[in-house]
């Protein structure tokens, strides 16, 4: 009897040994494996984050450059307008291009966001501030002067100047961020 458990144990033990060994390595196989696609899963999704991050930093850069009194001015005055059409209209173009980029909120940061809500704010502050200065029913002309003096004499860097900053420094960061990632 004692020999039969001999006989079976020089057997199965070198088998369990065997059996071990090859549960280790195929698991550590496995999970190596996984680790790699899980990698290679996050790195594809940082490089797409990247770019729809990086986007998001393009249309408001566009944004604010189309609220830029200096070319939105020029762009939505007409010679027939009064001082109350031109301001109405500049503060309905610059509400619709912002609703247009709201969707970018997501793709940057909080400081971003606030920083181009409030040069919309500042812009539709300005423009209703020198309106209120003029009669509502003078030529558009009057607001439209006026509103190019103001940000031409304007003291210090323009508000549109400050956010593109802003954009920029971030974008760079994230750019770089990218790059290492």
């Amino acid at each position: 009897m004692d020999t039969t458990i001999l006989e079976i144990l020089k057997y199965t033990i070198p088998a369990l040994i065997v059996l071990l060994a090859s549960y280790l390595v195929v698991n550590k196989f496995l999970v190596t494996n996984y680790k790699q696609k899980q990698l290679g899963l996050l790195k594809d999704n940082q490089e797409t984050t990247v770019r729809l991050r990086l986007q998001a930093y393009e249309r408001l850069v566009l944004f604010i450059e189309r609220i830029n009194p200096r070319s939105l001015v020029p762009r939505v005055y007409v010679s027939e307008m009064t001082v109350a059409d031109l301001r109405q209209a500049l503060i309905f173009n610059i509400k619709t291009e912002f609703e247009h980029n709201m969707s970018q909120q997501i793709y940057v940061s909080k400081r971003v966001w606030d920083t181009v809500r409030g040069l919309k704010e500042q812009e539709m502050n300005m423009i209703n501030t020198i309106a209120q200065q003029l009669t509502p029913e003078a030529p558009a002309k009057e607001l439209h002067m006026r509103i190019i003096d103001y940000v031409l004499t304007m003291p210090g860097e323009l508000p549109s100047d400050v956010a593109l900053q802003i954009i920029n420094e971030e974008a760079k960061m994230v750019l770089s961020y990218g790059a290492q990632g």
